[in-house]
C-alpha cells in the first residue's frame, strides 16, 4: 500500500518540525515537503502533488484561506486540512468556503489528527469536536444564502488587501506581486471605493473581519 503524501505549511519552524515528527510516527504517512508561507506552498503543491496539505491560516504574504482557495481551483484532488488556533466559527466557515475539507485546532490531541486524515482520505469532512457545536449545519445553511464580506472582492484584490493589512508599503506590495507601483495604487484606490473605506486602518479592520489576517498573528 502506497504512503499518504502530506505537505506541511506553517510559518513557524518548530511547529513544522513537531508536525513532521508526529506525522512520520503514523503508519502509512509520508511528509513530502514543508512551506513557510502560502506562496511557497503553492509552488510545492504544483511540484510535489501531495494527497493532503496540512496548513495554518495565519501565514505571511498569502494566508491559508487564500492558498486553500487556489489549491481547490488548481488541484481539486488535493485535500486541504486546516490546523489553526482560531476556534471562532467564522474562521471555520471561511475555511470550508475556500475548499478546506477539515479544520483542527492546534491544541487537539495527536489521535485527532490521525482521525482527521483518515476522514478526509475517505472523502469526508472533519471538524474538531471543540469547534462550536452545530457549525456544520450552520455552514450548509448559510453557504448559499449569505454573502461573505470578502466575496465582493477579486482574488487579486484580497491579496493586495492582505498585504496592506500586514503593513507593507505600495512598493513592497508591487515587488512581492510582480506588479507596477501604479497598478498597486489602482488596486488600493478601487478597494477603498468599492468597500467605502477611506483609510488604511479601516482596511485593516475589514481584513481582520473577513479572516484575511489575524489580530493574533
Amino acid at each position: 500500500m502506497n504512503s499518504i503524501r502530506v505537505l506541511l505549511a506553517d510559518d513557524h519552524t518548530l511547529v513544522r518540525a513537531g508536525l513532521r515528527k508526529l506525522l512520520e510516527s503514523m503508519p502509512g504517512i509520508e511528509v513530502v515537503g514543508e512551506a513557510s508561507d502560502g506562496l511557497e506552498l503553492l509552488e510545492l503543491a504544483e511540484k510535489l502533488q501531495p494527497q493532503v496539505v496540512l496548513m495554518d491560516i495565519a501565514m505571511p504574504g498569502l494566508n491559508g484561506l487564500e492558498a486553500t482557495g487556489r489549491i481547490a481551483r488548481a488541484w481539486p484532488d488535493i485535500r486541504v486540512l486546516i490546523l489553526s488556533m482560531h476556534q471562532n466559527a467564522e474562521y471555520v466557515r471561511q475555511a470550508l468556503r475556500h475548499g478546506a475539507v477539515a479544520y483542527l485546532l492546534k491544541d487537539s490531541a495527536p489521535m485527532e489528527l490521525e482521525l482527521a486524515l483518515k476522514a478526509v482520505l475517505n472523502g469526508e469532512t472533519y471538524l474538531s469536536p471543540a469547534v462550536s457545536k452545530g457549525v456544520v449545519t450552520d455552514y450548509v445553511h448559510r453557504l448559499r444564502t449569505e454573502e461573505q464580506p470578502a466575496d465582493v472582492l477579486t482574488p487579486r484584490q484580497r491579496e493586495v488587501l492582505q498585504l496592506i493589512a500586514e503593513g507593507q508599503s505600495t512598493k513592497e506590495i508591487a515587488r512581492r506581486l510582480d506588479l507596477s507601483v501604479k497598478t498597486v495604487e489602482t488596486h488600493r484606490t478601487q478597494l477603498m471605493k468599492q468597500l467605502d473605506i477611506h483609510e488604511v486602518a479601516g482596511l485593516v479592520r475589514y481584513a481582520m473581519r473577513s479572516g484575511l489576517v489575524s489580530s493574533l498573528g
